[in-house]
């Protein structure tokens, strides 16, 4: 079976989309929005250091997001905040004024009333809108598509949402769907995805999900050390937008680090949009069948796009093989370093870093992005084993295995 690794070097980066949304005051906001919450912690950054020796580079970082919340994912950062933001602008509050314990109050309730918050998820977003929800006491409806795994439905639903998986329907479709229910119900809907008018709350999502950025670049000058090199996964681009643009502000020209967008081939929307470089926005049609649930959708964020089209320096569209590889190897790790329990969408970063830096055929691909050993890697995993059952399919009994030829094509 042929597997294919693309790559598009982007010769946009230095154009300068402004960064004012996403810059160092505005994610300290949101951070503090997340602190005012009373399970808050800060995720672990787990160093791999017997890892990095064996890939030959400097040292390895992982973000480990399945501890955020007891939500087992990262999702509920931009949710939260962006429900948060939405109570906050309803009653003429600054967000400053709106702690976790307040915005949950009876007081702040009466004077919402009946809200229902409805959203389109392939599992971890929709269960972060549903946990806020449900701490708000508000209503919420989550629109999953055909294929979402059962465990991530039951989930949503044990938190008293309304969720049903949608046959036929991709997540464009149900973005679309959930969209329209918000029109013709008066519902407030809470979606990454932005057009035209609908743009206020991905900003808002954007700027929660900075927030782990921020942990890990703290995380990180503890231990006397800037990341050279960040991976950073994508679906529509939001989450890739929120880390690429907080690093951005906080490290200027030959500081930034090298920061490459990764999405799976079968839903590659940044991918194919940086690929063409036509000032375009292109979106992937079609079932957007990928293992990397999270990842798998069509239409790149156009509050997202400038950043990522002014400060990644490179995108890669990945075969599902890589994300399962990188959840092997984050679940077994080499000598005394700590196990990291990743699911597809979380794992793929460190599947692609194990493949170029192992494979002698992809060295054109490290050489393109300047991976050498002095780097210092960070990856984000995403979400922990959010569908179980698949995750001992991959890990236990080696679905998705590297068997087959691999091409590789590198763009401009």
């Amino acid at each position: 079976m042929e597997k294919t690794y693309n790559i598009v070097i982007n010769e946009n980066v230095g154009s300068k989309a402004s960064l004012d949304f996403i810059d160092e005051k505005t994610v300290n906001t949101a951070a503090s929005f997340h602190e005012s919450f009373p399970d808050y912690e800060v995720t672990p950054l787990v160093r791999l250091s017997n890892l990095a020796e064996q890939f030959g580079v400097k040292d390895i970082f992982v973000k480990d997001e399945s501890y955020r919340f007891g939500l087992n994912a990262f999702k509920v950062l931009g949710g939260s905040f962006a429900i948060g933001k939405y109570i906050a602008q309803k009653l003429g509050l600054s967000i400053e004024e709106l702690p976790f314990e307040k915005m949950i109050s009876d007081e702040i309730r009466e004077q919402l009333g009946e809200i229902t918050f409805v959203t389109a998820t392939d599992g971890n977003h929709g269960r972060g809108v549903a946990w806020t929800a449900n701490q708000l006491k508000q209503g919420c409806v989550v629109i999953m598509p055909d294929g979402s795994a059962l465990e991530r439905r039951d989930n949503i639903r044990a938190l008293g949402a309304e969720c049903d998986i949608m046959d036929g329907l991709n997540y464009d479709d149900c973005v679309r769907l959930a969209n329209q229910y918000a029109e013709e119900k008066g519902w407030v809907m809470v979606q990454d995805t932005a057009w035209e008018g609908y743009e206020e709350i991905p900003t808002w999502i954007i700027q929660g999900y900075a927030t782990l950025a921020k942990e890990a670049n703290e995380q990180l000058k503890e231990a006397g050390l800037k990341p050279s090199h960040i991976f950073v996964q994508a679906g529509v681009g939001s989450f890739a937008t929120g880390v690429t643009g907080y690093f951005s502000s906080v490290y200027e020209g030959d500081e930034k680090p090298f920061i490459t967008v990764v999405e799976p081939e079968a839903a590659n929307c940044n991918y194919i949009t940086a690929k063409a470089n036509d000032g375009e926005i292109h979106n992937v049609t079609g079932s957007l069948d990928t293992i990397m649930a999270g990842l798998a959708c069509g239409e790149p964020v156009t509050v997202g796009w400038p950043v990522l089209n002014s400060y990644a320096d490179a995108f890669m569209s990945v075969p599902d093989t890589a994300a399962a590889r990188g959840m092997r190897i984050l679940g077994n790790p080499l000598k005394d370093d700590k196990r990291v329990i990743s699911g597809e969408s979380g794992a793929a970063t460190m599947g692609v870093v194990s493949e170029v830096l192992q494979r002698e055929d992809l060295a054109d691909i490290k050489e393109k992005l300047k991976l050498d050993e002095n780097s210092v890697i960070l990856l984000i995993s995403t979400e922990g084993d959010t569908d179980f059952a698949h995750y001992r399919q991959v890990v236990w009994d080696g679905y998705y295995t590297n068997e087959g030829d691999y091409k590789y094509t590198i763009q401009r």
